[in-house]
Parts: structure tokens; C-alpha cells; sequence
């Protein structure tokens, strides 16, 4: 039992402390795969010695140190030039650090997204070295071979050492471009697990989560930014819906026939008090105004009740930052509620996103509620072939079907 508790510390330890540990050792190696060997041999010893030695006052500051010393074991071992000696001696000589570790953590998070790399290694560095989890569990939720994934990460490492991105924190200069680009990752890893509760794999539910923990590192390092705590906020707000976005078998519930008495009412206060921070600065950005029309969804005590004429505003205000089909879409969906089907569906056949999935539902759902039934079984047949999640294809093959009369 003791052994088990142990081993559960350790592994606890490496999700929270792992990023931490390895940005400390790339700040002074400059070298990511030394950094992350030596943060692995360093959690191989604390499994070995915890059982025996008892757990570390600072557990992370255990793994730090020990790491630290096997790096400059494997840099005077390898040591050809003098380059490295001088390396392997800053290294033995450095003191510990006790402040905060926000700058290093920072810095590894935009090498890990900078835009130099394939948005899948941007994906799979920042989960694997920020988030903390293993080569076996990122390839587990993005349904690739083990090997694969490995290999995906070793080429991002080398294409950050042979092409010497540098390991700082933007200039302030570049830092809105590119911060955008670490939001649009933590983003898109959410939206990857989105579907877990729709008949996807477990593994993938997980990634939800991660994303949460990322936005969480992103508003912790960088307080003052109001597009970060908009990406929180969203995400928080889209969270606290999941248990009632699915029925038995894993089917899609649309917002409007959720349970709301199934929303999680902590999640909902979180994120729409980041909502009133964020947009308190003055700073508009579209993960803020996304979230913002996520907060008055969450407001209404029933999908009646839901203020869709500010809703449709909020798409005006979105439209004008992030300007796309996409947006235009959901903001006819919104105009469906405020002013009629008639009006949205006359918006959504201007659009040009034949084979997206929700163009074809939303369509088929506009032509349903105008009395086209047989065309909008098509659309829904159509939306079924090309949803990727298993809950989202049942729903639909299930509207479908009621209005074809089948």
C-alpha cells in the first residue's frame, strides 16, 4: 500500500513539475533533449529512492537538483570541446533558484508553439513537455501509433536545435503574433477532445483537460494579457456543459434540449467572472468575445430565455477581429432565434462551406423549421456522413430519419 502511495506521489509530481523541471535545465543547457533526459532520469531515481528515502520536503525542487547533476554528468561525459566543459561547469556551478519559475516556463511554452514547427509537433511538444504527459498517453488521445508520436516529437526537437530557435519569452514586438499562435494550439488540443463525449474514445476526454491546465499556466504567466483569461474563461464555460451534451450511448444533446439543472454551476461563476475581467481591460480579442457569448448562453435559465439578440451583437463585434465563414455561420444560427429561420437561412446559403459537417446540419435544421422537410433530411443525411464523432452521426442519422418518415 505504502509502495502504491509512492508511486502515485511520483507520478503526481511529474504532471505538475515535469514542464517546470524541464525549462530549468533547458535555460542553462540550451538543448531540449539533454533537458528532457535529464528530468527523466531524474523521475527514475525519485520512484527508485521515495519508497525507501521518504517523499522530499519540495518534491520539484528534488527533481530540479537531481536533474541538474545528471546533466552535468552527460555533459562532462560527452564533453569534446571546451564549449561544453564550460557549460558542464555553469551548470555544476549554479545555485538553486527559489523564485517563481514563471519566465522559464513561459519561454519553453512559445518554443514548444513557435510557428517554425508543424502545428501536430506544436501539439504534441506542449502536451509532452508542458502538460506533462507521456509519449504513450498523447499518442493514446490523438489516436496515433506510439512510435509515431515519438518520432513526430524527436523531429521537433531537432528542427529547435538545428534551425537554433531562440529559448526567451517574445520581444513585446512580436509577442501579440505569437502568443497567438500558443493560444490557437491549447485551442485546437481542446477542440480535439471535444468529441470525447460523443462516442470517442476515452483517451481523448483527457485532452479537455490538459487544455484547461495549459490555459491555467498561460494566465499564471502572463496575468496581463485579457486574450489569455478569454481562452481560460471559454474554455471553463464550454466545460461546464459537457455532462449534459450527451445522452445514452453517447448521442449528441443540442444546447437547447440540455439538461441545465446538469451544468456545473462553479465552472460557469469561474469563467464568466474571467469574462467581466477580460473585457473590463478594454482589449478585445475573439477567445474573449467567444467566451463572452458562451457566458450569455450559461446566463439563461432556459434556451427561451436566451438573449440571442446580444448574442448576435456579440457575433457583429467577433465578425469584425476574426472575420470567416465559421463565425458567419454561427451568427446565423444566432439570427435564426432573434429574427426567424427565413432570415438565417437566406445568411447560410451565401456561405461557401459545402462538406463541413455543421453547415450541413444548421442548414438542415433551418429547412426543417420552414417546412422543407425532405430537403432538410438530405442535409441531415449529408451532416451524418461527415460529423467525425459517433454521438454527433446518431443525432443526426436520427433527424434524418424522422423526417424522411423511416
Amino acid at each position: 500500500m505504502a509502495e502504491e502511495r509512492e508511486a502515485g506521489t511520483v507520478a503526481a509530481v511529474f504532471r505538475e513539475e515535469y514542464g517546470r523541471a524541464v525549462s530549468v535545465l533547458v535555460r542553462t543547457t540550451g538543448d531540449l533533449g539533454l533537458a528532457e533526459d535529464a528530468v527523466q532520469e531524474a523521475f527514475a531515481a525519485a520512484a527508485e529512492r521515495w519508497p525507501a528515502d521518504g517523499i522530499p520536503d519540495h518534491p520539484g525542487a528534488w527533481i530540479i537538483t537531481t536533474a541538474r547533476r545528471r546533466a552535468v554528468d552527460r555533459f562532462r561525459r560527452e564533453a569534446v570541446r571546451g564549449s561544453k566543459e564550460a557549460a558542464a561547469a555553469a551548470l555544476a556551478d549554479e545555485e538553486p533558484r527559489h523564485e517563481p519559475l514563471g519566465d522559464d516556463r513561459l519561454a519553453l511554452l512559445f518554443v514548444c508553439c513557435h510557428p517554425a514547427l508543424a502545428m501536430p509537433a506544436r501539439v504534441a511538444l506542449a502536451l509532452r513537455i508542458i502538460g506533462g504527459l507521456t509519449t504513450a498517453q498523447v499518442a493514446a488521445a490523438f489516436l496515433v501509433p506510439e512510435p509515431t508520436l515519438a518520432q513526430r516529437i524527436s523531429r521537433a526537437k531537432a528542427k529547435i536545435r538545428d534551425a537554433r530557435i531562440p529559448y526567451r519569452v517574445p520581444a513585446a514586438e512580436e509577442l501579440p503574433e505569437r502568443l497567438a499562435g500558443v493560444l490557437a494550439v491549447v485551442y485546437l488540443i481542446y477542440n480535439e477532445g471535444y468529441s470525447a463525449g460523443l462516442g470517442e474514445p476515452p483517451a481523448r476526454a483527457g485532452l479537455c483537460a490538459e487544455a484547461v491546465r495549459l490555459a491555467r499556466v498561460l494566465v499564471q504567466l502572463l496575468p496581463g494579457e485579457p486574450e489569455a483569461r478569454g481562452l481560460l474563461a471559454l474554455l471553463l464555460l464550454s466545460e461546464s456543459r459537457r455532462t449534459a451534451r450527451s445522452g445514452p450511448g453517447g448521442v449528441l444533446v443540442p444546447l437547447a434540449e440540455q439538461d441545465r439543472s446538469l451544468w456545473d454551476a462553479d465552472l460557469i461563476a469561474e469563467g464568466t467572472a474571467l469574462v467581466h475581467e477580460c473585457l473590463a481591460r478594454g482589449r478585445l480579442g475573439q477567445y474573449q468575445l467567444q467566451a463572452a457569448i458562451q457566458a450569455v448562453h450559461a446566463a439563461a435559465a432556459s434556451a427561451e430565455a436566451t438573449d440571442w439578440r446580444r448574442i448576435v451583437r456579440l457575433y457583429d463585434l467577433l465578425a469584425e477581429l476574426a472575420p470567416g465563414p465559421v463565425v458567419a455561420l454561427n451568427r446565423a444560427v444566432a439570427v435564426a432565434e432573434a429574427e426567424g429561420p427565413g432570415a438565417a437561412l437566406a445568411l447560410v446559403d451565401a456561405l461557401d462551406l459545402t462538406g463541413y459537417h455543421v453547415f450541413h446540419a444548421v442548414r438542415a435544421d433551418l429547412l426543417a423549421r420552414t417546412g422543407r422537410a425532405a430537403e432538410a433530411a438530405a442535409e441531415y443525411a449529408e451532416a451524418s456522413r461527415l460529423a467525425p464523432a459517433a454521438g454527433e452521426r446518431s443525432y443526426l442519422e436520427g433527424r434524418a430519419r424522422r423526417l424522411s418518415g423511416t
